[in-house]
Formats: structure tokens, C-alpha cells, sequence
């Protein structure tokens, strides 16, 4: 039977110490190196910063939005995507009944203005 090698405590050490400096290390440095959001900003061409000023509030409110869509779709237990999907189909369904409503409206007010003018129906 064979002797059981000796632990080096010395090679571990090292391995652990490296480890360690990798998996706090490298966040710390890309932190650091990683320009905030106003630093940015001061960099930009004055026309691209004005535009971005302009329509940050919308899309701020965009994200809020879909964020809230979020949360409500994720309160069922159906996966979101599932429920995303029926809400879409839900839309189409009122946006084509919307349609049809407008174009019966549409048609009713043209019919009223053929018999006003004495042209009489189709």
C-alpha cells in the first residue's frame, strides 16, 4: 500500500487566494472602469444629448408600463409568455370589433347622406 501524500498547504493557499481575487477582483474592476451614467451624457454631441433629454421621460414611462404589465401577468399561474400571447389576442379581438364598429358607423352615415341627397341605396 501506498503512502499517503502530504497536503500542500502552500499550493492550496495560493489556488484559494487566486480564486478569491478573481471573484472580487473582476466586479471591482469592471466598476471601475465602467463610466456612469452622467459621465456619459457629459460626452455626448449637445444635439444627441438634447434629444435624449427629450424623450427620456417617455421612455422611462414606456418601461414603468411594461413593468406593471409585468407584475400583473405574472400574478397568474399560467407562464407569462402564455398570458402575454392572450392579451394580444384580446387586443386584436377589440381592435377589430373597434374597426367593424367604425366602418357600420362609417357605412350608416353614407347611406344617411345618399337618401338626404336623393341618390337612394346601393
Amino acid at each position: 500500500m501506498a503512502a499517503k501524500k502530504p497536503t500542500n498547504w502552500l499550493l492550496w493557499s495560493k489556488v484559494l487566494a487566486g480564486g478569491a481575487l478573481v471573484a472580487v477582483g473582476g466586479p471591482a474592476l469592471t466598476m471601475y472602469l465602467t463610466p456612469s451614467e452622467e459621465e456619459i451624457r457629459s460626452r455626448y454631441n449637445p444635439e444627441l444629448l438634447k434629444k435624449s433629454l427629450e424623450g427620456r421621460e417617455e421612455r422611462e414611462q414606456e418601461f414603468n408600463d411594461f413593468v406593471t404589465k409585468l407584475k400583473e401577468y405574472s400574478k397568474s399561474d399560467k407562464p407569462i409568455w402564455v398570458v402575454i400571447k392572450e392579451e394580444e389576442e384580446r387586443k386584436k379581438q377589440r381592435e377589430s370589433a373597434a374597426a367593424k364598429a367604425t366602418k357600420q358607423e362609417t357605412d350608416a352615415r353614407r347611406e344617411e347622406m345618399r337618401r338626404e341627397a336623393g341618390l337612394g341605396a346601393k
